[in-house]
């Protein structure tokens, strides 16, 4: 079964790392990795089935803009194939 990408954007790592506990928590998903895009905007990747990273963002979000600012969130339910050799140069 080909695995969902989950994909939340912030501003700041502290909301990053709020918003990442309260995903891994609520949902049977995994984080793969995050990144620093500037600015002060971190992005995380997770994996998992469609709506356990749906039920994983939707906590993520909700926490994250408690303490800090959720900029965007985005799942992709079947990724293509291609997709996974943008994923393989993230950070692990």
């Amino acid at each position: 079964m080909k695995q969902a990408i989950g994909i939340i954007e912030a501003k700041g790592l502290i909301t990053l790392i709020e918003a990442s506990d309260a995903a891994l928590k609520s949902a049977n998903i995994q984080m793969t990795g995050y990144e620093k895009i500037g600015s002060g905007i971190v992005t995380g990747f997770f994996t998992g089935d469609v709506a356990a990273i749906k039920a994983g963002l939707d906590a993520a979000a909700a926490a994250g803009n408690r303490v800090g600012q959720i900029l965007a969130t985005k799942v992709i339910p079947r990724p293509h194939d291609d997709l996974s050799k943008l994923a393989a140069t993230l950070p692990q």
